[in-house]
């Protein structure tokens, strides 16, 4: 069998993380964001912020990761696989700050493609900071806007989630998925 990869994706703050959950305990298969647990290990090395202090190394790190889990996703045997974030989003986040990257990155987007990307929009009632996320509201709309230009580079057409409460965000997605 071969699984569908739905990725999604979106700026810090937006809600992916409760869709993900929403979707494990409806149980379907989701790969879960990583940036978390890169950030994390980076701590337990005195590192606060990777991403801020060493970005090339924090997305080669991400990138490691997220192909990892488009293998898993290709040769599971689940009919679907979420994942929290795909292998674009690491290039949109250097794009955000400017960095460069070296051309590994851009033939991981193009030689891992997913089957339908889902993004949610900036949303300033449910945006919150915490320890691993240090961006403002301000910037999650800057990420978003980064968002969009790299995964439509790519050719992706994605598919704009609505607000609503986290069942109704999952509603639509799995609905949309079982027509497409």
């Amino acid at each position: 069998m071969n699984s569908k990869k739905i990725v999604i994706t979106g700026g810090p703050g937006t809600g992916k993380s409760s869709i993900i959950n929403e979707l494990i305990k409806r149980n379907f298969m989701c790969l879960e964001e990583i940036s978390r647990q890169v950030t994390l290990d980076a701590r337990k090395n005195g590192i606060e912020q990777l991403f801020l202090t060493k970005p090339l190394l924090f997305s080669e790190l991400l990138l490691e990761g997220r192909t990892k889990q488009f293998n898993q996703a290709s040769t599971s045997d689940e009919e679907l696989v979420f994942l929290d974030r795909g292998i674009p989003d690491i290039l949109a986040y250097m794009d955000y700050i400017g960095d460069t990257y070296p051309q590994e990155f851009i033939d991981a987007c193009k030689n891992t493609m997913y089957d339908q990307v889902f993004i949610l929009a900036p949303w300033q009632e449910i945006f919150k900071s915490d320890s691993e996320r240090y961006e403002n509201f301000e910037q999650a709309i800057e990420i978003h806007d980064y968002l969009l230009n790299t995964y439509k580079t790519y050719g992706y057409d994605l598919v704009d989630v609505p607000f609503g409460s986290i069942e109704k965000r999952t509603d639509f997605i799995l609905d949309f998925v079982k027509q497409s």
